[in-house]
């Protein structure tokens, strides 16, 4: 099986998928120990018995495929907004690299009504809540699962409404299927909604890192900020890895500045943390990330389901599905993400102050105009927000199932929390960079480093300077675009 890696999220894991449409023998080998199983008549968890605290109850052979079918229908009770589509096909994306690992004893039949789904972009609708982050993600792959037995309802193709999966079914020429024996737990166990959240943000968080560094090297030049806290040397003596890393960034985007030489001998000794600190602040984010990549990493090549079928004919009940791993590594990732719209709140806040010949709000004619001063508003709501949010999720516990379930991970309540704090950072980071972009401006003709410069001249291309008030919401939407954008880290040469 092809190893799925988060930098690389997209290209795995279709090629994994394209693997499995070739090649099935390990789905096949699976399921074959499975229905042995059946047929000696012993009891295994959740193939032949109740679920939960009812896995005491036998259930006779001509029950089985209700069992399965009543499994998707009564934990479909998600609530609240819909997973946004993208995040809900990387969950059967998910699922299908899972499941196709070999060691859930699936029927190929509703394997691949799952790769017909994914093929026919029919991506289920999923309620966001419902899921307590152990014995799997269940109610949202519920959901998941409904559209099989012809329940539940699809994205349509724009992601912007949805469509009752019934009538999606009939206009495709499909017809529900009949779960088997193991189907319908083998489709709910599992950590996919938490492991699906938490791959796409962290994926998006490789960019939204180099891009934090950009911005922090504009704010530095427009302020007039010291070079000499990012010497090498001072980063090779507490050698944190993401630390070294962002001093190189800004060396990088330094680069010969006429800024940097314009001021050399201004007599300034220290910079405020928010420039002087920002190897040390984004270099910490970097490393928390790395951690949580290699978290996610490990779980997305994992089977999380249960019970799990071996090889050797072994059918073994455990814990795999429980989400702790990834619960704490959101909280984590959650608070590293949120440090990154901490620190640049701060630098948009200086930006405004008038320091250095930069006029106050940044605007020559305040009074008539506010200038960029509400922006720096929106910003600081953001970041106050987002410490709320990061209260960690994981050290919460419930326990479910009248007991059996008796500590569970909330993972999935952080995967959400996660989601929003990475949406507020995305507008914080947008306002420092039309804020900066601003300021920079005033520094003309002077020419600051030419990362700096090349970035400048492309964010210009798409936001112009602004000379009085407007509708600046359109110029927040613009700027969080770009933050996506690959030309710009391209332009600036941190790619």
């Amino acid at each position: 099986m092809i190893k799925i890696r988060i930098s690389q999220l997209y290209k795995d894991l279709a090629r994994s998928i394209e693997g499995l449409k070739k090649d099935q023998s390990r789905i096949e080998d699976a399921r074959q120990i499975v229905e042995d199983a059946l047929a000696s008549n012993e009891a295994f968890y959740g193939i032949n018995t109740g679920f939960g605290i009812l896995a005491t109850k036998k259930i006779s052979g001509d029950k089985l495929q209700k069992l399965q079918r009543n499994l998707i229908l009564s934990h479909s009770v998600g609530t609240g907004e819909l997973i946004p589509k993208e995040i809900c096909r990387l969950m059967l994306q998910l699922k299908i690299h899972a499941l196709g690992l070999g060691y859930s004893g699936i029927s190929s039949e509703t394997f691949n009504r799952l790769i017909l789904m994914l093929d026919k972009d029919l991506i289920p609708a999923i309620p966001k809540k419902g899921s307590v982050g152990a014995s799997g993600d269940l109610a949202p792959l519920a959901h998941m699962s409904l559209p099989l037995l012809g329940y539940g309802s699809f994205w349509n193709e724009e992601g912007t409404d949805i469509i009752p999966a019934s009538g999606v079914l009939s206009e495709n020429g499909i017809e529900p299927i009949e779960l088997k024996a193991k189907d319908g737990l083998s489709l709910i166990n599992g950590t996919q909604l938490m492991a699906a959240y938490g791959s796409w943000l962290l994926h998006k968080s490789l960019q939204l890192l180099d891009v934090a560094d950009l911005l922090g090297a504009m704010s530095l030049e427009a302020l007039q900020g010291s070079i000499r806290p990012f010497d090498e040397r001072v980063h090779h003596i507490r050698p944190h890895k993401g630390q070294i890393r962002v001093a190189e960034n800004i060396r990088t985007l330094l680069k010969d500045s006429q800024i940097l030489e314009s001021h050399r001998n201004c007599g300034k000794v220290q910079d405020p943390y928010c420039l002087r600190c920002i190897p040390q602040v984004h270099g910490a984010s970097r490393n928390a990330i790395a951690h949580c990549i290699e978290v996610f990493e490990t779980e997305i090549n994992s089977v999380t389901d249960n019970p799990l079928v071996f090889e050797n004919g072994d059918i073994i009940s455990g814990g795999n599905f429980h989400g702790q791993p990834l619960a704490l590594g959101l909280d984590y990732a959650a608070i590293a993400i949120a440090e990154l719209g901490s620190i640049s709140e701060r630098r948009t806040y200086l930006l405004l102050e008038g320091h250095d010949g930069l006029p106050e709000l940044l605007m020559e004619e305040t009074g008539i105009n506010s200038g960029f001063m509400i922006p720096q508003y929106t910003a600081a709501a953001l970041v106050s927000e987002n410490k709320v949010l990061c209260h960690p999720s994981s050290v919460d516990s419930i326990p479910t199932s009248l007991g059996q379930e008796d500590h569970v991970s909330m993972g999935s309540i952080g995967a959400i929390k996660l989601y929003d704090i990475f949406k507020n950072v995305e507008h914080i980071l947008a306002i420092e960079l039309f804020t900066a972009a601003q300021a920079l401006d005033f520094r003309s003709p002077l020419k600051p480093g030419t990362g700096v410069d090349a970035a400048h001249t492309y964010i210009r291309e798409q936001i112009p300077h602004a000379k009085e008030d407007h509708y600046f919401r359109d110029e927040i939407s613009l700027a969080v675009d770009l933050l996506s954008d690959p030309q710009l880290l391209r332009q600036a040469g941190l790619v």
